[in-house]
């Protein structure tokens, strides 16, 4: 199968969203849809994987031109993976790798020292990050609440008649345990980090 690897064009932006979309379907992510393309406020690297002109895979990276400006942690300029994603038709074909690596690339001829992800709790993609040579180096949890009995005591609004009845928060706390007691949809999400050797 012949998949070429290349930069993001603005005409992709359709099959980048599709792609994106089934790709995350089966994920702790499933309902993190986007509408159009992301844009970033920093310099990206944006690839593409193609097959016979379908995007069947993707990885944007936003890094830095002056450190800890994009990135959470580390020092030097680094990098942070805002989207990676393979179309479920084609998975398990090292398409993610090949795009990884093509970034990697990149990465270091923009003198970048490192990459950081953000992801959430499915332990395959934990793995295909580790097995990449990402180390695991921080969590916090992604809070979700569709229910009146989980939001009240927790939001209310100053608007009088106007009722919350959806959140989604960070919690930063030590107190896991607690707040996933208290809401049903409660996910880690874990920061990956790859140095550069």
């Amino acid at each position: 199968m012949d998949i070429e690897i290349r930069s993001y064009r603005k005409e992709d932006e359709t099959g980048w969203v599709r792609c994106r979309v089934l790709s995350f379907l089966d994920t702790a992510y499933y309902d993190n849809v986007f509408r159009e393309k992301e844009r970033y406020e920093h310099p990206a690297i944006e690839l593409v994987a193609v097959y016979e002109n379908q995007i069947v895979g993707l990885i944007d990276i936003e890094y830095e031109l002056e450190e800890r400006t994009v990135c959470s942690r580390g020092t030097g300029l680094g990098g942070i993976i805002w989207h990676i994603a393979v179309h479920p038709d084609f998975r398990r074909m090292k398409i993610g790798n090949q795009l990884l690596k093509e970034a990697e690339k990149l990465a270091n001829e923009r003198n970048l020292n490192r990459l950081e992800a953000w992801t959430r709790d499915n332990l395959w993609v934990h793995g295909w990050y580790e097995k990449n040579g990402f180390v695991k180096v921080d969590s916090y949890l992604h809070v979700y609440s569709d229910h009146t009995d989980e939001i009240k005591g927790v939001m209310k609004s100053n608007i009088d008649q106007l009722y919350p009845v959806q959140t989604f928060a960070h919690y930063t706390g030590e107190n896991k345990e607690d707040i996933r007691k208290q809401f049903k949809r409660v996910h880690d999400c874990f920061c990956f980090e790859k140095y550069f050797s």
